[in-house]
């Protein structure tokens, strides 16, 4: 192991020199406590390592150790349920063995050693395989089943493989040939090279989130990239919460990236006790955890991004969809400024450096639906969420910029809607999808083929009611003819009754595709009548005074095994207003 010398001491940043056989992105370990550091800049026999903790007592001529291997993460069973920092030191074990304060220089292994999985083979000895083929499985718990892949590079002929109890890094399998080896239920992945497939395909199936205004107004696709842009306490944090509490996903990585600690001890609490609707299990049974809050060393906070979307990228080579929230990339993009500040680099736009747009688009461009490697043909998803926390909501500041050029979904938060009680607080007349066109077609041919008709007529109202606003305003709402205050009366039906959600509510906290189509095609029902009345010459305030209003408002609490009774109002509603004409006729 070669040895180098600290020369300067800078916060995080370290410079050492000897360190000529280093390469940029070796781990090295910084002083006789062992800190773990990274290179990121070589001059000469210079290297300038960002440390993963905390430098203070650290002076020139203390040894640096270089390993030789870039940053990598340990990927096998174990992984789900656990709460890591941002390089995978798993928190629990970091606990129990050094208290509730860290102690500089802790090493514990990224992976239980000493936990046996039941490993079930479902490949035989002579079996020809190749890199990404599954192997065997481990039930890592109830919910979730773990497939044991060959590792990238190796690919051959099965020479020996057994079921039985296995600790993580006890050989399972053996592979003969050229590019044969020993297959571990573990493997390691360096964080900062995304792992291969064989094809990128299209998104087309959206992420089914159960919020309303998302699925229906601004879907994202599997497979797909979003970013959610707001100022501070306006709900980036509680939509991240519901996006993973809900979502389609077969997996969920949340990477808690620079934000207040409180934050991530809610998501403990919350998602061991949250039922899954998918399987009645825990929540906690398909989430990975990856924290690195704001009162952790700010260069882990760079490296958790690169470990949560390797983590997931793990879960999609298996087959499965993953979802990864990112809370925040801001946060990950201010430690990016930070180190390179420390280096002395060029600042770029507001003091970020000059590849800023690059990191952020390599970040997103991991996401996507794949041909995973593998003889099988399975498909693997990996959607990437992003929250952006813009200083002061200023959308036009360079990360928000940086990451609405790569992004598809914009969900623009506002601070007025979430001040006004109003959630999910995303903007309908700010925000946008680039994936409707497809998602639409998906939606026609499984909900009905009205989805797509009734959004756009809704969209249309939306926007007809902020320009009806500013002549209300002026001149006042009696000055509108009866059909503008019909439309400000359904606008208001929409965003109260179907755009805003009750996360407290079982019923409204999550809402199917179907139910979701039902009420918005009932409020939409509702404009469709009060015209034929208002035609027929029923007064406009005798149509608002119907009694079914009061059930169209309450229709999102109905529960999904009754949405029958949402047809029914509809049937009530046209009877309603039949019944009105028929009285009222006579004030044609």
């Amino acid at each position: 192991m070669k040895v180098g010398k600290i020369l300067k001491v800078s916060g995080p940043l370290v410079v050492a020199q000897g360190m000529d056989e280093a390469n940029v992105y070796d781990v090295v370990e910084v002083s006789e406590d062992r800190l773990i550091g990274e290179i990121i800049e070589m001059r000469n026999d210079r290297a300038s390592i960002q440390v993963y903790e905390n430098t203070t007592g650290i002076g020139p001529g203390e040894p640096v150790y270089t390993t030789g291997s870039p940053l990598s993460i340990e990927l096998g069973p174990g992984l789900i349920e656990g709460m890591f920092d941002g390089i995978q030191r798993p928190l629990d074990a970091l606990k129990d063995k050094a208290g509730d304060f860290l102690t500089r220089g802790i090493t514990v292994p990224r992976l239980n050693r000493e936990k046996k999985w039941d490993f079930v083979a479902t490949k035989k000895v002579g079996d020809k395989v190749q890199s990404g083929d599954i192997i065997g499985e481990v039930q890592e718990n109830k919910v979730f089943k773990h497939k044991i892949m060959v590792p990238i590079g190796l690919s051959g002929t099965i020479k020996s493989i057994s079921s039985g109890s296995f600790t993580v890094d006890e050989v399972v399998a053996k592979i003969d040939g050229e590019n044969g080896g020993d297959v571990k239920l573990m493997q390691k992945w360096p964080v900062r090279v995304p792992r291969p497939v064989k094809e990128k395909l299209d998104p087309i199936k959206p992420l089914i989130t159960g919020q309303r205004v998302i699925d229906t107004f601004f879907p994202v696709a599997k497979g797909g990239t979003a970013a959610i842009p707001g100022p501070f306490g306006s709900g980036k944090t509680v939509v991240q919460h519901q996006l993973a509490k809900w979502a389609d996903a077969d997996i969920v990585v949340y990477v808690g990236c620079g934000e207040r600690g409180n934050e991530m001890t809610d998501v403990l609490m919350e998602f061991p006790e949250l039922e899954d609707p998918r399987t009645g299990e825990s929540l906690m049974k398909r989430t990975v955890l990856i924290a690195n809050t704001s009162n952790m060393p700010v260069a882990a906070r760079e490296a958790s991004i690169y470990t949560g979307i390797t983590v997931a990228e793990y879960f999609r080579d298996m087959g499965y969809s993953v979802a990864m929230m990112a809370d925040s990339t801001s946060r990950w993009a201010e430690a990016l400024r930070e180190m390179s500040g420390r280096l002395e680099e060029m600042p770029g736009d507001e003091g970020y450096p000059a590849y800023l747009a690059s990191r952020i688009a390599e970040f997103y461009e991991r996401a996507g639906l794949a041909k995973v490697l593998g003889s099988d043909d399975r498909e693997g998803s990996l959607t990437a969420i992003g929250a952006v926390s813009p200083p002061g909501g200023d959308i036009s500041e360079p990360v928000s910029q940086a990451t609405l050029r790569i992004v598809k979904v914009f969900w623009g938060l506002d601070y007025a809607l979430s001040y006004a009680r109003h959630f999910p607080a995303i903007n309908w007349l700010n925000s946008y999808t680039l994936y409707q066109d497809k998602v639409d077609e998906y939606l026609t041919n499984s909900i009905s083929k009205d989805f797509a008709i009734n959004r756009k007529r809704a969209m249309a109202l939306l926007s007809e009611e902020a320009s009806l606003l500013e002549i209300v305003k002026l001149v006042g709402r009696d000055s509108l003819s009866d059909l503008d205050q019909l439309k400000l009366e359904v606008s208001k039906s929409i965003r109260e009754d179907f755009l805003q959600q009750n996360a407290f509510r079982p019923e409204d906290t999550y809402c199917s595709l179907e139910k979701q189509f039902l009420i918005l095609d009932l409020i939409l029902s509702f404009e469709d009548e009060a015209k034929r009345a208002l035609e027929n010459g029923v007064y406009l305030n005798e149509v608002l005074a119907l009694e079914v209003r009061e059930k169209i408002t309450r229709a999102k609490n109905i529960p999904e095994d009754k949405l029958s009774e949402l047809k029914n109002i509809k049937t009530e509603l046209v009877d309603a207003v039949t019944t009105l004409i028929e009285e009222g006729g006579s004030h044609a």
